[in-house]
């Protein structure tokens, strides 16, 4: 598996296939508001975090009582269409295959820690990750800061440990953390975005279980 002893793992639009409900969510809420839908293609041209900001281009009210308003009815919607996720082709297999060849494997996220677990639990996978890690509520500020305190809590060397994800904040993340980053473009993100890091991109995770054994 290449030099690498540990992959971190992005779950939303990394594991999860979760952008067509986010998208879905957002386009009922801009709705209400009389502002204009966004496609789908536009979402992964400018989705970012923090999502505050994002939210400011879109056109909604930003200050802060207004934006957790927002940002718990955006989490509502979308836990009620969750149920109906799939993971992304490949995944499970990939998962289950690496864990047996002994890779260790976490899940770093900013989506909220309950949140998170029940999820990584209902879909069966809580046994392939050492750990997971999430964020304190549900205001998808980043993921830095969790990044930085979960390597330096951990006795390896960042430099055997890869993050996998689908956006521009996972390559921030990956250089917060000071590991290595492969980025998947089947997500949050454009393939054009991702490849402005000079990181490796692949379509998905077929690709990545190629890429992996090298």
């Amino acid at each position: 598996m290449r030099s690498w002893d540990h992959i971190v793992w992005d779950w939303n639009g990394t594991l999860l296939e979760d952008r067509h409900i986010c998208v879905a969510v957002l386009n009922e809420m801009l709705t209400e508001r009389e502002l204009e839908p966004i496609s789908e293609d536009r979402y992964r041209e400018i989705f970012d975090f923090p999502v505050i900001e994002f939210y400011r281009q879109l056109g909604f009210p930003t200050d802060q009582e207004v934006f957790e308003r927002i940002s718990h009815r955006f989490i509502r919607r979308y836990a009620e269409r969750a149920v109906d996720c799939r993971l992304q082709p490949g995944a499970r297999s990939l998962l289950w295959q690496l864990r047996e060849d002994q890779l260790g494997q976490s899940v770093l996220s900013a989506a909220q820690q309950d949140s998170l677990e029940r999820a990584v639990e209902e879909h069966g996978l809580a046994d392939c990750f050492e750990h997971v890690v999430g964020a304190p509520d549900f205001l998808a500020h980043g993921k830095e800061e969790a990044g930085r305190a979960w390597i330096g809590a951990r006795t390896f060397d960042p430099g055997r440990v890869v993050l996998v994800g689908d956006t521009l904040h996972d390559h921030r993340v990956a250089e917060a953390m000071g590991t290595d980053c492969v980025l998947l473009a089947h997500g949050h993100h454009s393939r054009e975005r991702l490849e402005r890091t000079g990181r490796p991109v692949l379509e998905g995770l077929g690709a990545l279980a190629e890429f992996l054994e090298g």
